[in-house]
């Protein structure tokens, strides 16, 4: 029976409005999900120019029979549903059924595949093996038939094409190709003038291909993909997996230093049950971007701009992450196919997801959880030229029960010995790390101990500020600070927080009641008290971001500054408790604590090799 259908009026009339192909890259992104569903292995994609000249994609998936290959040209044709109730339930990425047709009607189409039940080798030769099928669909200025030539001759049949002034001459005959589908569209929206001038410049639309190629080679990372560019091949992925795609897009020193991630869990999507799935790979929080378009999502094996998942991740890095930075991941959601829709958006660029809040707590959770057991420590590689510096670049073990401390040097780098070589920590990030962990443990139960201070400090704030403090009056407490109005807008500040034994400065209230105002109230009391036992946060809010920001600015008021004088043992015992934080190797604001230098950079330096 054959594959190909279609569709009911009812159905297409479900089926999300819009016209498909706005630009080059839309033609390879319904080209691509086409290979994928067909079950391919590999997905080459060529371009020539802007794409408006050539795009070929080629796979190696099930091809397809000759009823089939014709049927699949025809407008509101497809494999992947039958009816409108399917929709609910679709597990592959295209269902719209139009998209070959749409791209007949933008410009020339040119399939070639084989559905290899022949047994043919695809060199054409094969005597009398099934050979392939190459379908052909031009259409030239006049008239609004589409006429089958399946033997050379037009049959009359009339199927209007939705465009109104021109004809298509559908073209049949035999053609070598081992398994597969090769699909070659060329001269797109020639016979439109005023979409090729909408579209951007050469460059960009080349790059909207690169970007989609990036996206689904990460959503995919079984699949090798290569884009070929005017002869230049700029991707090619091996196939073998998220690291190694990683790897083979932003470059070893990037997606080399990674960690793999795994999260399944159960989780309530609006009152139904449903198995939860995040896998990936996440960049150590060295590597950032300024933006988070590299923060790369998908959704049961589709790419998607979704701002909320892609802030989940963000989220999960937490402090790790400078401020105004943004991770390098690619993060790959599977859920039941009742829980996303697809149906959304005319470019399926987005979906719908129920209970969309309990997925984005799920992937922060994960996130976190996978970076809280990851390796994080730097390493220092010794420079071969005087004129560079030592960068800091990720390490290995992140134990420092074996690390023995030789001395402190300028009163701030603690020089410690390891079997792996030499660690360098800055004392003023691992007390921060420290501090900020232990405030975060205690404002799980209680408030943060207090110092009186004698005689008492008065502070003046802004009106705003001073509003702020009133408000959260709560939270200031559970922070550690004993204030009472002073008239005004000045506060009397009679004690402040201490946590181990340090004492923070008055003006500490001012940085918390900043941060408190900020939020536009969203740094509630309850917010400013609620870290949970794992180091994250509760819930996605703006409560859980602002608690972190206080705790991060209330714990580096009394951590260790350059300069004070550590004498061996209190060294010792700051860098045996940096390693039993959670994440010891940064600080709240995502500095680095710990550097390390190898033996083999060491005798590289001092060309002891």
């Amino acid at each position: 029976m054959s594959e190909v259908r279609e569709l009911s009026t009812a159905t297409v009339e479900r089926i999300a409005a819009g016209e498909v192909i706005t630009r080059p890259a839309r033609v390879v992104a319904e080209l691509v999900e086409n290979a994928l569903d067909a079950g391919a292995d590999r997905v080459d994609v060529t371009v020539d120019g802007d794409g408006t000249e050539r795009i070929r994609v080629a796979d190696d998936g099930r091809g397809m029979d000759r009823a089939d290959a014709v049927r699949a040209v025809d407008p509101h044709t497809t494999s992947k549903i039958r009816g409108a109730d399917d929709l609910e339930s679709a597990r592959t990425l295209g269902f719209r059924g139009e998209a070959l047709a749409a791209i007949a009607d933008a410009g020339r189409l040119e399939l070639v595949t084989n559905d290899g039940d022949g047994g043919g080798d695809g060199d054409g030769d094969d005597g009398d093996a099934d050979p392939g099928t190459r379908v052909v669909v031009d259409r030239a200025p006049g008239g609004t038939a589409m006429h089958d030539d399946r033997d050379g001759g037009h049959t009359g049949d009339d199927d209007h094409t939705g465009d109104g002034d021109r004809e298509a001459a559908k073209t049949v005959d035999d053609a070598g190709r081992a398994r597969g589908t090769t699909v070659v569209v060329t001269d797109l929206f020639a016979d439109r003038p005023a979409r090729r001038e909408s579209l951007a410049s050469p460059a960009r639309e080349f790059g909207r291909i690169s970007a989609l190629t990036t996206a689904y080679a990460l959503a995919r990372p079984e699949v090798s993909f290569s884009l070929t560019h005017d002869g230049r091949e700029t991707v090619s992925t091996t196939g073998m997996g998220t690291r190694d795609a990683l790897v083979a897009l932003y470059g070893r020193e990037t997606a080399g230093e990674s960690t793999a991630l795994t999260h399944r869990v159960g989780v309530d999507l609006a009152g139904r049950a449903a198995d939860l799935t995040v896998e990936g790979r996440l960049c150590y929080p060295s590597t950032t971007r300024a933006s988070r378009d590299h923060v790369h999502v998908a959704v049961n094996g589709r790419p998607v701009r979704d701002d909320g998942l892609r802030r989940a991740v963000s989220r999960g890095y937490g402090s790790l992450l400078p401020s105004d930075r943004e991770p390098v991941a690619a993060v790959r959601i599977d859920l039941p196919a009742w829980a996303v829709d697809a149906n959304i958006h005319p470019a399926k660029e987005r979906v719908a997801i129920r209970g969309g809040d309990r997925v984005a707590e799920a992937v922060e959770s994960g996130v976190r959880e996978a970076l809280t057991t990851a390796d994080l420590r730097r390493s220092g590689e010794v420079a071969m030229d005087l004129e560079s510096s030592l960068a800091p670049v990720e390490g290995a073990d992140s134990a420092f029960a074996d690390a023995t401390v030789l001395g402190v040097a300028r009163d701030l780098y603690v020089v410690c010995e390891s079997p792996e070589g030499l660690l360098v920590v800055d004392q003023h990030a691992a007390h921060e790390r420290i501090n900020f962990e232990r405030l975060r443990a205690a404002l799980a139960d209680e408030s943060v101990p207090s110092a009186e201070l004698s005689p008492a400090a008065t502070v003046t704030l802004d009106p705003p500020t001073a509003a702020a403090v009133e408000t959260h009056r709560e939270a200031v407490e559970r922070l550690g600070f004993a204030v009472e109005p002073f008239g005004g807008t000045t506060y009397r500040v009679r004690a402040v927080p201490a946590p181990l034994g340090r004492v923070a400065d008055a003006e500490a209230l001012r940085e918390v009641a900043e941060a408190l105002r900020d939020a536009g109230g969203s740094g509630s009391a309850s917010g400013a008290g609620g870290a949970n036992a794992s180091g994250g946060t509760n819930g996605t809010g703006g409560a859980s971001a602002v608690r972190e920001e206080l705790l991060a600015d209330l714990a580096c008021h009394p951590s260790l500054k350059a300069g004070d004088d550590l004498d061996r043992e209190t060294a010792a015992g700051l860098v045996e408790r940096l390693g039993e934080c959670e994440r010891p190797y940064a600080c709240p604001h995502g500095r680095p604590t710990v550097l390390s230098l190898g033996e083999s950079t060491l005798a590289t330096g001092f060309e002891r090799e």
